[in-house]
């Protein structure tokens, strides 16, 4: 087996730690701008992220690279489709995380996030074919439990949490499938979606309901920096995957969850139920598990597990 040099390795955990710790904080940036209506920031962050994005490509030299991988996309019906899905998945998945942070609902959030994988994986099996091994299965049925806990308490389905969730694992879906690389991709998801955006902005800007304003410089520069708390994260997260595997990856994948739901608890004091702790541990002995399900003790214990033998028909 090849071994990653370590250089490489303290890279990439640099890297994918920057852009963990970016995703976790940014319920307090969309709180700095809670006062605008959802629809607003969305649109900002969607222009503004294409914009910095083009300036990415320019700056790196890589606009030639992209203009070769848009043409493919443009020859290929699947990747033209699989973009335009994915262009529509992730703007359902902006929109209804700022409502929910700006609604006081970070904690709702972080449960979604964390859920995330599981239905990552339960896609790849309906879809992909792939098989499901004896721990991922007692994984999902624990954050299930947890699930299902909640919504027999409260009485109603934690449906911030399973949008985001199967809203981003569908999105991550299409990006496998399509094979496009991470900066062309949200480029050309954010181009696909900005004239619309714009329009939306135009249309608020000339009836005097728009937040946008030259006058008002400390909130337009937070609309602006929309943009680049979008990006940013994105092109760091692509810089530690090319570096590490997906162990890793899978492990620090859980901090911005975790970074959020602290925020919720202990910086924006929502509440955190009893239920809310027997609901997440649930969840977090199903990550648990799943982290655990490929290496490590679990892999050895399910070889001791009896094997289901088939029969041959005899005629």
């Amino acid at each position: 087996m090849k071994k990653i040099q370590p250089a490489k390795n303290r890279q990439g955990i640099a890297f994918a730690l920057g852009a963990y710790l970016l995703w976790g904080i940014l319920p307090a940036y969309w709180k700095l701008v809670q006062h605008v209506p959802s629809s607003e920031v969305l649109a900002h962050r969607i222009v503004w992220s294409f914009i910095f994005m083009l300036a990415i490509l320019l700056a790196g030299s890589k606009w030639r690279a992209f203009r070769e991988e848009l043409a493919e996309i443009k020859k290929n019906h699947k990747k033209c489709l699989g973009v335009i899905t994915a262009s529509l998945l992730i703007t359902v998945n902006w929109f209804i995380y700022i409502w929910a942070v700006n609604s006081d609902r970070i904690i709702e959030t972080s449960l979604g996030y964390y859920i995330n994988p599981l239905v990552s994986v339960l896609l790849g099996i309906l879809v992909l074919k792939e098989r499901l091994s004896f721990w991922q299965t007692v994984s999902f049925f624990l954050a299930l439990l947890g699930v299902l806990n909640m919504t027999f308490h409260f009485g109603a389905v934690p449906w911030v949490a399973l949008t985001l969730a199967i809203s981003f694992a569908l999105y991550g879906l299409i990006k496998k499938v399509i094979n496009v690389g991470a900066i062309t991709g949200i480029t050309v998801e954010t181009m696909l979606i900005s004239p619309f955006t714009l329009l939306y902005l135009i249309h608020l800007h000339l009836t005097g309901t728009g937040s946008f304003r030259f006058s008002s410089p400390g909130l337009a520069a937070l609309l602006v920096g929309a943009g680049i708390v979008t990006a940013l994260p994105l092109i760091l997260f692509a810089k530690g995957a090319n570096r590490l595997p997906l162990s890793i990856l899978g492990f620090l994948q859980y901090l911005a969850p975790t970074i959020a739901l602290l925020l919720g608890v202990l910086i924006y004091h929502e509440s955190f139920t009893r239920v809310h702790l027997i609901s997440f541990s649930f969840i977090w002995a199903a990550l648990l598990i799943f982290s655990l399900s490929k290496t490590g003790p679990l892999v050895r214990l399910e070889t001791l597990l009896p094997k289901r033998t088939v029969r041959k028909r005899t005629v």
